[in-house]
């Protein structure tokens, strides 16, 4: 088939390489290129660097807005059987979408949890289970017919960056199904359920806190879905620190909540009566490291409290 390929994130890209091996792509649109970094760098987003690298003779255009006249006749004159929309970050209007068979690739099990952040949402909330959608694309955001669906279990200790890669490299067998059914003329379209919309709206930095009140499960979700960005803020003595990753610590306890009831293992007391097991930390200014190089470097006890629900500083999207 000839397809166009729209997106931006990283998450699109093993979806990218298969299409690029089975199929033709005739035109590529990404976001501009940014500024990234402590140095202010002029960066070209994931899909724009691998497609330059890899896919040469190709277009690809970098619009600011892609609904304008100009840009919406680039694309409209590339040669496609479909296009194929994954991340990429900008709204497609009726007037660029009109007659062209358009599916998005969406990464959580529609209906649950429209929106921009769906793989942190699915950890934050506790979820068993995640997955991708190829959807139609609707006026409302992610609210188009479901042409198909993967499954998968979103393991203990699972962070929201590991989620990530595992449904990215899920979507190219499904994005592929769905178009061999279109040419088949055999794609099958299913409504989605409004009363099992759950919504994921876009996170910012003011969202990395914990309260360690809550249920020791759920904070560990907490931590876990909010790797790698924004991450989980506390504080503890004089300064503040992210934590990266936890799970379960598997022992009950009476302490306050945020107390640390064990220093060598990195356990902290939460509202429930049971511990979180904190496995990755960053200190401000530093590099990740696990629990146990973090205490031993302070000379950590047993006692001791980190304070939660701490707004990191510069908060902001």
């Amino acid at each position: 088939m000839d397809v166009v390929f729209l997106g931006s994130g990283a998450f699109g890209i093993p979806t990218l390489k298969m299409l690029a091996r089975e199929h033709t792509i005739t035109g590529i649109v990404t976001q501009p290129d940014r500024r990234a970094g402590r140095g202010g760098r002029v960066t070209p987003t994931p899909v724009g660097e691998w497609a330059a690298e890899h896919l040469a003779g190709v277009p690809i255009i970098k619009p600011e807005k892609i609904n304008t006249d100009e840009s919406r006749a680039i694309v409209r004159g590339w040669p496609a059987d479909a296009w194929v929309v994954i991340a990429y970050g900008q709204y497609l209007g009726q007037k660029l979408l009109a007659d062209r068979w358009a599916i998005n690739l969406h990464g959580s099990r529609l209906p649950r949890w429209r929106g921009a952040a769906p793989i942190n949402a699915a950890i934050v909330a506790g979820d068993d289970v995640s997955g991708n959608s190829v959807i139609t694309i609707d006026r409302e955001m992610d609210a188009g017919a479901v042409l198909g669906q993967s499954e998968r279990k979103i393991e203990p200790g699972m962070t929201a960056a590991m989620l990530h890669d595992a449904l990215s490299k899920d979507g190219p067998e499904l994005v592929a199904r769905v178009l061999a059914q279109r040419a088949a003329g055999t794609e099958s379209y299913t409504t989605q359920d409004p009363t099992g919309v759950t919504i994921a709206p876009k996170m910012s930095k003011s969202d990395g806190v914990v309260d360690f009140d809550a249920p020791a499960r759920m904070v560990a979700a907490r931590i876990n879905g909010l790797n790698p960005w924004p991450s989980v803020t506390v504080g503890f003595r004089e300064e503040t620190i992210k934590i990266n990753r936890a799970q379960l610590g598997g022992v009950e306890s009476q302490e306050d909540p945020g107390t640390i009831f064990s220093a060598d293992e990195g356990l902290v007391c939460c509202g429930d009566g049971r511990c979180v097991q904190l496995l990755s930390v960053q200190p401000q200014g530093k590099r990740a490291m696990d629990w146990k190089a973090f205490a031993n470097g302070r000379s950590i006890e047993t006692g001791e409290r980190l304070i939660g629900s701490v707004v990191p500083s510069g908060s902001g999207t």
